[in-house]
């Protein structure tokens, strides 16, 4: 089963710089997407065999998550049942039989930290959502998590200490996830790789490769025996992000 996550910043600016393209190269089995910022109602992208799942956001043109699936799912949920966290399309968990898989768009703090604090309590609502879900099967989490991890997640880290996606506060909540008992798939495999999965518009920074590594899977740390492959399809344009992507073992 291959499972494929994209920030596609902005879906229908997306479909017009080449997603369908690679949405039928990689022939993903579910494909994730984050900051989808559409509503039901402004696309009609419905490639055959897909069962299509969309969270959007209540404000219009911000954030939302989507998901097409090939398998189809036991349950579908939106949202993580808390009041004040389920207003901008963040989370669809979707159970299969094996396993839940989580889509997720992580608020950012914004470039003057002004939603650092409301995005801690999101943290440790969010970990505490997933230990939940891991009492019934194990949980398989893609998406934008808005935070490079460690210094060899982001090409200038000495520059970017304390910016938004790099502050300590972030990484220190994305390690408490580590240590509830997850795994940053790509990591475990490639532990010395310096690679990336965002780059900013200016400066020629995609072109210079100065680089951000925001886009996670993120497993139950039982699961890993049946998880192979983890992919940053870093030479798909389309977003400021790029595709990644994990292959579950039948």
């Amino acid at each position: 089963m291959k499972i494929v996550s994209w920030n596609v910043a902005g879906f229908r600016a997306c479909l017009k710089k080449g997603f369908d393209d690679f949405f039928r190269n990689v022939n993903a089995d579910i494909f994730c997407m984050q900051e989808s910022k559409v509503t039901e109602d402004q696309f009609d992208y419905a490639p055959e065999g897909y069962s299509k799942f969309l969270y959007p956001a209540e404000k219009k043109g911000y954030s939302g998550t989507l998901v097409y699936s090939k398998i189809q799912p036991i349950n579908v949920t939106y949202g993580l049942g808390i009041e004040e966290h389920d207003h901008e399309g963040r989370v669809i968990t979707m159970e299969f039989e094996k396993f839940f898989l989580i889509n997720v768009y992580v608020p950012n703090v914004k470039r003057d930290l002004s939603r650092l604090e409301y995005r801690m309590k999101w943290e440790d609502d969010f970990r505490a959502y997933l230990k939940n879900l891991e009492k019934t099967k194990p949980v398989v989490v893609c998406g934008d998590f808005n935070v490079a991890h460690e210094e060899i997640d982001i090409k200038n880290a000495k520059s970017n200490r304390g910016n938004a996606g790099f502050t300590d506060e972030e990484r220190a909540k994305f390690t408490e996830l580590l240590n509830a008992g997850f795994i940053d798939t790509y990591r475990h495999f490639h532990p010395d790789e310096a690679i990336y999965t965002w780059w900013s518009y200016m400066g020629k920074a995609r072109e210079n490769n100065v680089g951000w590594r925001l886009d996670y899977f993120v497993i139950s740390k039982d699961f890993l025996t049946e998880v192979e492959n983890p992919q940053i399809y870093n030479e798909v344009m389309g977003s400021d992000h790029c595709p990644v992507g994990i292959t579950i073992k039948e």
